[in-house]
C-alpha cells in the first residue's frame, strides 16, 4: 500500500491550523462601501434589485456615515441622484448639487475616520445616461469630456473629497484631472482611477441605484470583456498619468485581469464588486440555493487573492461588524 510522505491536509486539520496557514486575509479597513444619496429624498429609499441597499436621505446618509466609520471600514464611494438631469450634467459641477453637498457632509462628520471617495462621472447628472458630452452625431466626445470632468475634480475637491474616482473611461482623464487639481493647489487630493472598466452585464442594478437615464450602451468607450491585455494597458497608461490608485470593474469575472494589473503596479489595486455580483449572491440566497455569508466571504477572499488591496462592495459594514466580531 502506498504511504504518501507529502500529505498537504495537515494543515488543513483544524480551524485553528486552516486560520494560522491562510494566505489571504479580510481586514474592516480594506473595505469601502459604495452609497447613494438621493435629493429630495424624506428617508431611505430602498434599491429593489440590490436587497438591503437603499438611496439615502441627507439624514440617513449621516447616519449611515457614522455606522461605516464605527465598523472600521477604510472609506465610503459617494454617488448622487439628482432630481434634474441635462445634456451636459450641470449638477456634476453645481456647489450646491447632491453629490457635492454629501461630500461636505461627509467630510464633516466622518472625514477623520474615513476615506471620502466621490464617483467622478457625468452619468448620474445627464438626461441621455452616458459618461460624457455627446457629439452632433451622438457620441460621446472624449475631449469635451475632459473639460467637464476637469471641473467636477475642482468641484469634488472643494466639497471635501480625498480621493476622487473618475470612472467614465475617456482616454486622457487621469492627467486632465490631475494638471486642474494641482493647478489649483489641490496638490493632496488623490485620484482613484477606473483604470480597466468593462461594459459589463453586471451593472444593471446599479443603473436602478441611480436613476440612470442610459439610451444605448456604452460599448464605445467602456472596454469589451473580450480582451484581458487591453485592460492592463489602460491601467499602464493611468499610472503613468499620475493616478494613486488604479481599480478594475467588475472583480469577479475580470480576476485575470486584477491579477496582470496586481503584478505591475508600483501603486495600490482596488476591485469593485458590482451591483450584480452583490444582487447574484443576495438573489440566490433567498432562494436558499447557497450559504449567503459563506458565499460573500468567499467571494471577497477570492478578489483579495487575485491581488486587490482593497474591494469596493455594498457588504463592507456587514462584513465588517463580522470580521470585528470574529476577533472580539
Amino acid at each position: 500500500m502506498l504511504h504518501p510522505h507529502v500529505r498537504p491536509r495537515r494543515l488543513r486539520s483544524t480551524p485553528a491550523m486552516r486560520r494560522l496557514v491562510a494566505e489571504t486575509r479580510l481586514h474592516p479597513a480594506e473595505l469601502i462601501l459604495p452609497m447613494f444619496i438621493r435629493e429630495g429624498a424624506g428617508g431611505p429609499v430602498p434599491v429593489g434589485s440590490m436587497p438591503g441597499v437603499v438611496q439615502h436621505s441627507l439624514d440617513s446618509f449621516r447616519a449611515a456615515l457614522h455606522e461605516a466609520a464605527a465598523a472600521g471600514i477604510g472609506g465610503v464611494n459617494l454617488f448622487g441622484v439628482p432630481e434634474v438631469h441635462d445634456a451636459i450634467g450641470s449638477g456634476a459641477t453645481d456647489e450646491n448639487g447632491i453629490l457635492n453637498v454629501a461630500t461636505r457632509i461627509a467630510r464633516e462628520e466622518v472625514g477623520d475616520a474615513l476615506v471620502i471617495q466621490t464617483d467622478l462621472c457625468l452619468d448620474e447628472f445627464t438626461d441621455h445616461g452616458h459618461c460624457g458630452v455627446l457629439a452632433a452625431d451622438g457620441s460621446v466626445d472624449n475631449d469635451a469630456t475632459l473639460v467637464r470632468y476637469a471641473e467636477m475634480a475642482l468641484a469634488q475637491a472643494s466639497a471635501g473629497a480625498h480621493l476622487v474616482a473618475p470612472s467614465g473611461m475617456m482616454d486622457g482623464q487621469v492627467a486632465v484631472i490631475r494638471e486642474a487639481l494641482d493647478e489649483n493647489g489641490f496638490h493632496d487630493t488623490g485620484i482613484l482611477a477606473y483604470s480597466a472598466k468593462y461594459a459589463s452585464a453586471f451593472y444593471g442594478p446599479f443603473r436602478e441605484a441611480v436613476d440612470s437615464q442610459l439610451k444605448g450602451d456604452r460599448r464605445s468607450y467602456q472596454q469589451d470583456p473580450a480582451n484581458r491585455r487591453e485592460g492592463l494597458r489602460e491601467a499602464t497608461l493611468d499610472l503613468a498619468e499620475g493616478a494613486d490608485i488604479v481599480m478594475v470593474k467588475p472583480a469577479m469575472a475580470y480576476l485575470d485581469v486584477l491579477a496582470d494589473v496586481a503584478a505591475v503596479s508600483d501603486v495600490p489595486v482596488w476591485a469593485y464588486q458590482v451591483s450584480g455580483e452583490y444582487a447574484m449572491v443576495e438573489a440566490a440566497a433567498a432562494h436558499g440555493w447557497i450559504d449567503r455569508d459563506r458565499a460573500i466571504l468567499e467571494t471577497l477572499t477570492g478578489i483579495r487573492r487575485a491581488g486587490a488591496d482593497a474591494v469596493l462592495t455594498y457588504w463592507a459594514v456587514e462584513v465588517a461588524t463580522r470580521l470585528l466580531g470574529r476577533s472580539a
